[in-house]
């Protein structure tokens, strides 16, 4: 047989083995979160106050999301669904120890004895790197690393449970400290480099990662309050700002800081077009499922984020507290520029990813979350009858189909048809009884069931703050 031959056959051979270890090889999952940002906030959804070509490239090449859902309008709740797949309440992570979410040296945490998405991704070979903000609990065992997690780079919850808060008389919170893994390597770091900082240790993960299947969650701390970006994205900002951050002589200055919300946006942006451009370098591109959504909608009193046409905020169940901005791409796997309105939320994501990657969803207890990925290729509708609306432990509203009811007391209060009035502004419940009685069964069967069916949160006794 002559050289070329020779040659030519092994290659046959090498490309033949590259290619089913191709076929043979789980997906990659990666997560970006961010922090209070609403369903306006991105250009692909209609925002004319933010620039994000990156996330709105991602849109172009994969799917808007338009009814996704976060299973709570705060933080840690939100979080504990995501992680375990559950409703916050199911799983006693509806609220902290005595506020609305965790807090410094809360005596509070996710249960280890939780299985979360990336404990699940953990048994069939994966490796799960977060790097951004955790907020179920910051006491040593209930960090990330505890949780499944084999990399940790972050901070325990949000930057503002800090000594600059603007009500610090009434909290006197501790020192923010930075972690790697469950190390504290700085105490109130500079927030302004954290989305460069996190952005970093997510392009190094999937480097040294890029020969095997891994799990990334990228939870950024922005653009919740105070707004923090770092130099390259100051330049467009105007000298009379400048001039004030630079006299912030050790506080922060929370209201000047709002005027940063653009350019926060712009870096998580910027953010987003690292890990894609990274995937894409090391040949990981059309095998990675990129997922970007929000925590929960944007704070009331800010003149800046928006939950575009949506009614309500964070902390409420109206839709712009819990709807949303939520773009998925897996080239070649999920149908590109094609917007899904059909009903799904972050719960979905562990036993959807349990499916993709071949792992086991937990059978000894009650996952909340369904399979979605006939639902996000267009090959089915939504697997949910019914999704709920809490706001702390209290169950506020249901949605099935189109129809979305809201509660006063326990009572029916108002009904909207979110096909035609997704702002929420027309109460038809006096001309719709039957959907009434149909949606308040839903609500009564669905408090049963968790009333049945729940688990504990875990404490820890004499909880301190982290410090280095």
């Amino acid at each position: 047989m002559k050289l070329t031959s020779i040659i030519q056959v092994l290659l046959i051979i090498l490309l033949s083995t590259y290619t089913t270890f191709a076929a043979e090889r789980p997906p990659n999952f990666v997560i970006i979160f961010t922090d209070d940002q609403g369903y306006g906030d991105l250009g692909c959804f209609g925002g004319k106050h933010v620039s994000t070509p990156r996330i709105d490239q991602m849109a172009a090449e994969g799917s808007r999301l338009t009814s996704f859902y976060v299973a709570a309008p705060v933080c840690t709740p939100s979080r504990a669904a995501l992680m375990t797949g559950c409703y916050p309440k199911r799983i006693d992570m509806a609220m902290g120890s005595n506020f609305g979410v965790l807090l410094a040296g809360d005596r509070k945490g996710l249960n280890p004895d939780e299985i979360t998405i990336a404990e699940v991704l953990k048994t069939a070979g994966y490796k799960t790197g977060m790097f951004g903000k955790w907020h179920l609990g910051d006491q040593p065992e209930f960090l990330p690393t505890r949780q499944g997690f084999d990399e940790y780079f972050g901070i325990p919850f949000s930057h503002d449970i800090h000594p600059f808060h603007p009500r610090q008389d009434h909290y006197n919170f501790p020192p923010l400290p930075l972690l790697e893994n469950e190390t504290v390597i700085e105490m109130d770091p500079d927030a302004d480099f954290l989305t460069k900082r996190i952005t970093e240790y997510a392009v190094s993960f999937i480097e040294r990662n890029k020969d095997e299947p891994f799990f990334l969650y990228i939870p950024h701390p922005i653009p919740h309050a105070p707004l923090h970006v770092s130099p390259p994205f100051m330049d467009s900002v105007s000298g009379d700002i400048v001039a004030k951050l630079n006299a912030e002589d050790g506080n922060i200055d929370y209201r000047t800081r709002d005027k940063l919300f653009h350019q926060a946006i712009a870096e998580i942006d910027w953010s987003v077009g690292q890990i894609l451009d990274t995937l894409k370098a090391n040949g990981l591109d059309e095998n990675t499922l990129v997922i970007f959504t929000s925590d929960n909608g944007p704070p009331k009193n800010t003149i800046f984020a928006s939950p575009g046409p949506l009614r309500g905020n964070k902390g409420t169940t109206f839709e712009g507290g819990m709807r949303e901005p939520t773009v998925i791409r897996w080239p070649g796997m999920i149908p590109a520029g094609k917007d899904n309105d059909e009903i799904m939320t972050t719960m979905d994501l562990l036993p959807t990813f349990a499916k993709l990657a071949d792992a086991n969803v937990p059978t000894d207890r009650i996952i909340d979350g369904k399979d979605i990925w006939p639902t996000i290729t267009g090959k089915s509708g939504t697997p949910h009858k019914a999704f709920f609306y809490h706001r702390g432990n209290s169950l506020n509203a249901v949605r099935s189909g189109n129809w979305k009811l809201h509660t006063n007391n326990g009572k029916p209060d108002k009904l909207y048809n979110l096909e035609n009035d997704i702002g929420e502004k027309k109460n038809v419940i006096k001309s719709h009884p039957e959907v009434v009685q149909r949606l308040n069964a839903h609500l009564k069967n669905f408090a049963k069931d968790i009333a049945d069916n729940n688990r504990p949160a875990a404490f820890v006794n004499n909880p301190k703050p982290l410090s280095k």
